[in-house]
């Protein structure tokens, strides 16, 4: 009986369980991107505040010529992490565009097709998007230019990765396009391939030019934080 009291007693008296709340999800930004005839016809990136993200799309599926069936497309599926710069350009000029909710789209005919992208903000502060071929909007060419930079160089990583182990005389013209690309600003954000690029000025198989050029681009990663 004693023993019953001294049960209930701290049961009573023992702290009630609270549970806490799982924190807020960050805020999002998201690049759609849609064009038929491209490597790469569609894909997402997908960017959160803190920097982190993800790529994903699928390749074009490989036409396998008379009386043979195409090869279909592969899913894409990349972590990116982008530079506190980088990020700071998407969510400040996400803001200031009214989380998206603008006309985006130019009005202008006769405009050749770019392909259909969309731009789509999801936070507790405010949630938008708009569709556009073309947009005469400066923010909104400005991130246009900074995602399709970012998927090029996520794409370029791939192929650097598959000529390394299967094209490895075509390394070094390659290196050279990317290296191009950089410095027009085409491609951006190489800290998401630093791992080929490593892979590559590692190899002491491949010529000594192909190293130094991933060496070079390494230089230029900066900070993925």
């Amino acid at each position: 009986m004693r023993f019953a009291l001294a049960l209930l007693l701290a049961v009573a008296a023992a702290p009630a369980f609270t549970q806490t709340a799982a924190p807020a999800s960050q805020p999002e930004v998201s690049f759609q991107f849609d064009r038929p005839g491209l490597p790469v016809p569609k894909f997402t990136l997908t960017v959160r505040e803190d920097g982190t993200g993800t790529y994903k799309g699928e390749t074009a599926s490989i036409s396998g010529g008379t009386m043979r069936s195409a090869s279909p497309g592969q899913p894409i599926d990349r972590p990116i992490h982008l530079t506190a710069a980088t990020t700071e350009t998407i969510f400040k000029t996400a803001r200031s565009l009214n989380f998206f909710n603008i006309e985006c789209a130019s009005k202008a005919k006769n405009i050749a097709d770019t392909g259909k992208k969309t731009l789509t903000y999801t936070g507790a502060d405010g949630h938008g998007s708009c569709l556009y071929n073309y947009s005469e909007n400066k923010g909104i060419a400005q991130l246009t230019d900074l995602f399709q930079a970012i998927a090029f160089t996520m794409d370029e990583g791939r192929k650097l990765d598959f000529m390394h182990r299967f094209d490895r005389l075509g390394l070094y013209s390659e290196m050279d396009t990317l290296n191009h690309e950089v410095q027009e600003k085409r491609a951006l954000e190489l800290g998401n391939i630093r791992q080929s690029l490593t892979s590559i000025a590692n190899d002491e198989a491949l010529m000594e030019r192909v190293r130094e050029k991933a060496v070079k681009l390494l230089n230029q990663t900066g900070e993925t934080n």
